[in-house]
């Protein structure tokens, strides 16, 4: 039907056919089943999250000290309602056998982890602060670096991941992905101190693992290099696919490492652009050299390595 006709349709018409393309068109339809969680619920659980995390930043008025201890009560019982409500949805979408009992109970283990979770993101705040130089306060960074937000919702996600909490995690993400730029799975595992500088076009898969104190770049991509398939060409599901980096490593802007057996060695250095799919070892710098990638010892440039071209490590079989 060209683009003419139908500006002739009327509303009827187009409520037949939209009804004819539920029935033809499935896989993208959910009747009669389970109540998922709402986008507009999970929005809403992130941000109530964020203002857990940073009491006194996110909101309409100063808020006292003396005012804490209530206001924070108000929030838990709010989010635990909505967390409890949102989880419950998830399990029953998954056909957990008690999904009530269940979603009360990992509810209250997320929440009893947000003392932890405060920790742990303190250590990303104090890393922004020290690893840019243009950063004049901690409050500038929470209220205006967007890595402050997508590494949060990401360590929340990751908790209700590691309690096996269906979709949920990967909405909460999807959130700070949406406002960011920045993907980060659930799954993956990030140690303290991590900063993402700009914070824009970043996305590290499920199965990466990430050391301390590390810094990377806009653009920067921790992916696979190529899924395992089943007999009938499907992804196996669980397999390890994303690198290991180390502690003390820096990444720049548009670097791409790939592959579950990948590991970058603690203290090194992935100069921009830079393709890598094998592992290096520590203190070392990677960068390239015309259409070649040098791995070389950052301690000793005598040992420098040319690895093979750009061309040939291109045609490697890879996905992200």
């Amino acid at each position: 039907m060209d683009v003419e006709c139908r500006a002739l349709m009327t509303l009827d018409e187009i409520k037949r056919a939209l009804l004819a393309s539920y029935e033809t068109e499935g896989g993208i339809n959910h009747f009669d089943g389970s109540n998922l969680p709402s986008e507009e619920s999970v929005n809403r659980l992130a941000s109530d999250f964020m203002h857990l995390l940073f009491p006194g930043f996110f909101e309409q008025t100063p808020l006292a000290k003396k005012d804490v201890p209530a206001l924070t009560a108000r929030r838990l019982e709010a989010i635990n309602t909505r967390l409890v409500t949102d989880i419950e949805k998830a399990l029953h979408f998954a056909r957990d056998p008690e999904p009530a009992v269940n979603a009360a109970r990992m509810a209250m283990e997320m929440l009893a982890a947000m003392p932890d979770v405060r920790q742990i993101v303190q250590t990303d705040v104090q890393a922004a602060y020290t690893g840019d130089p243009a950063a004049r306060s901690t409050e500038e960074i929470i209220l205006a670096y967007p890595c402050v937000l997508v590494i949060s919702l990401q360590r929340i996600a990751h908790v209700l991941y590691k309690l096996g909490v269906p979709i949920l995690p990967r909405m909460i993400t999807e959130y700070a992905h949406e406002r960011t730029g920045t993907d980060i799975h659930p799954g993956a595992q990030i140690g303290t101190h991590f900063f993402i500088d700009h914070c824009t076009g970043v996305v590290i898969g499920e199965t990466a693992r990430i050391g301390n104190h590390v810094k990377i770049y806009q653009g920067v991509t921790l992916g696979a290099k190529s899924f395992e398939v089943d007999n009938e060409g499907n992804p196996i599901k669980g397999v390890k696919r994303h690198p290991n980096i180390g502690d003390h490593v820096t990444i720049y802007s548009h670097a791409t490492i790939l592959g579950g057996d990948t590991e970058i060695g603690a203290h090194s250095i992935i100069g921009a652009n830079v393709w890598l799919l094998e592992s290096i070892p520590a203190s070392s710098i990677a960068y390239y050299k015309g259409d070649n990638l040098v791995v070389r010892s950052r301690r000793k440039k005598e040992k420098a390595v040319e690895c093979r071209g750009a061309a040939e490590m291109q045609a490697w079989d890879w996905s992200i």
